[in-house]
């Protein structure tokens, strides 16, 4: 028996998806399908024993690709958004309880909070390519519920901080256990949908900045109309925050699968084939064992080095807006609850932008490094409004527009992640590129910060200056990459002639590299 029915793409960001209208089979019912894959039985790449037995099983038809894409969608997507989510709020957390008076009760001076909002990255950037490894070394769910379920409580410490070194400590370790966050839902986002399927899912879950940021926005603005109440209101943030990531981490520990080959709650007969669906994309899903060699390639690869600029271009004003936002919005004459209201008026663009990039780099191929850009372009608008416009009264809505603009950033970082997960061949090459690109997320959004000068409150000129810069770098990385990639395709089907979409699957799931791999376009 055959694979699933496969078509070409022309896109050097697509590869194989399953025909859904030509020469499909009935299902073989004579195919014995054990009740589950034992995670010990999986062997270092996982899901090859189970893609082995949908070969047997014949080809998917649209219903069954259909239902399994449906059941993962209704359980995982819920889980990474709220995941999201709520790393986020607990990494801005900061930002709200600045304007409730955190920074006066911590008898933090100078750039102070600025270190404060920079040290997390430093956490974050120590730990990330350790977590990385840990969710393919051992089961994702557990390694994530593990995480959450400490970095929450984290999130509680704050609150009985009481000098400037508690909080740099306390963000210290905050950034430690949330780096298994993005970069882990990005890796795993791979592990269960087909190259097609990923841009809409991923940006999705990463809407969560957004639904965070409106959510964070919202509950600063329920806090500070409240009448006196004995704890002071920058310390209810943290305990609402670190109670909620407690329970999540719980959640995540227990119900999150480590793939498609050893999820419970889909059908014992549909995970053979939900690994089939993913192996189409020719990049396999995960590997127990880490490969050197393939790990060295990451390294001498230019894709993982123009993803890595460009994510340091956007992560210098990315650690500006995430930590300075309520800042910047009331310097321009908005009371605190006004502020926050703006403020979530912005991230309903980031969610909104994030949907529509994805619905479009889905629905149409070779569309996907065109969103970038767009995105990009519009960033380079908004900080241009935030550099060069007078600071007048009468120039105040027209600077909130451009700072409002300035979410379209979220295109070109979760896109950019999906080139990871979609463009990648071999797990082990995977980690290392995401390690690099999140290396660089750490240092720009380390840069950032540090970028808004105290003295230069609440107008931060030399951080609007550096913003745009970023978001010129960013756009370059992109043309670059979208040229590189395009012209990589050429030669391949030059020197190897068509790509066999059935090879590309089983050398995917072998642990091939995508260079390895002469079937991968």
């Amino acid at each position: 028996m055959s694979l699933p029915t496969l078509t070409r793409q022309e896109s050097e960001t697509s590869a194989w998806t399953a025909d859904d209208e030509k020469g499909q089979v009935k299902h073989l019912d004579n195919v014995a399908v054990p009740d589950t894959i034992a995670e010990e039985d999986e062997g270092p790449n996982v899901g090859l024993a189970a893609y082995e037995q949908s070969k047997q099983m014949g080809e998917i038809t649209p219903e069954q690709n259909k239902r399994i894409r449906r059941r993962i969608d209704a359980f995982l997507l819920p889980l990474f958004l709220i995941t999201q989510t709520l790393q986020y709020l607990d990494k801005t957390a900061l930002n709200y309880a600045k304007v409730f008076g955190m920074e006066k009760a911590m008898h933090m001076t100078g750039n102070q909070y600025s270190l404060g909002a920079a040290i997390f990255y430093i956490g974050y950037m120590v730990a990330q390519p350790g977590w990385s490894y840990l969710l393919g070394r051992w089961h994702a769910g557990k390694v994530l519920g593990g995480s959450a379920f400490i970095w929450g409580f984290m999130v509680l410490v704050m609150v009985w901080s009481k000098n400037f070194t508690h909080v740099m400590v306390t963000r210290f370790l905050l950034g430690v256990f949330e780096a298994a966050v993005t970069p882990g839902l990005s890796l795993m986002t791979g592990w269960w949908y087909r190259r097609d399927e990923v841009p809409l899912r991923q940006t999705i879950w990463y809407s969560a900045v957004g639904w965070g940021g409106m959510i964070g926005s919202l509950m600063a603005a329920g806090i500070s109309t409240m009448s006196d109440h004995p704890t002071p209101r920058w310390k209810l943030i943290f305990y609402i925050l670190g109670a909620l990531t407690m329970v999540l981490g719980i959640v995540l520990y227990f119900f999150l699968a480590d793939g498609p080959s050893t999820a419970r709650w889909i059908k014992k007969d549909d995970r053979p084939m939900a690994v089939a669906r993913v192996a189409q994309s020719g990049v396999g899903v995960k590997t127990t064992n880490f490969n050197w060699t393939h790990g060295f390639a990451a390294l001498k690869d230019p894709k993982t080095w123009l993803l890595s600029l460009a994510m340091f271009g956007s992560s210098v004003p990315n650690g500006v807006l995430t930590n300075f936002s309520g800042t910047i919005i009331k310097g321009l004459g908005y009371s605190t609850f006004n502020a926050a209201l703006l403020d979530c008026a912005g991230r309903s663009l980031q969610v909104i932008s994030l949907l529509i990039a994805g619905v479009v780099a889905t629905r149409w191929a070779n569309t996907r490094l065109l969103m970038m850009t767009i995105g990009n372009l519009i960033c380079v608008l908004g900080t241009a409004l935030m550099s060069f416009l007078p600071f007048s009264h009468q120039y105040n809505w027209p600077r909130l527009i451009g700072f409002w603009l300035i979410n379209t950033q979220s295109i070109g970082f979760t896109i950019g992640l999906v080139m990871v997960s979609s463009n990648i061949g071999a797990y082990s090459k995977r980690v290392v590129t995401s390690s690099c690109i999140f290396v660089a997320y750490c240092v720009g959004n380390i840069v950032g910060p540090l970028t808004a000068i105290a003295e230069e409150a609440p107008h931060y000129q030399t951080a609007a200056y550096c913003m745009m810069a970023g978001y010129i770098l960013k756009t370059i990385c992109h043309g670059l990459l979208w040229v590189y990639m395009w012209r990589d395709n050429k030669v391949r089907d030059k020197k190897y002639g068509p790509a066999d979409p059935v090879q590309a699957a089983d050398n995917g799931m072998k642990g091939m590299t995508e260079n390895e791999n002469i079937h991968f376009r």
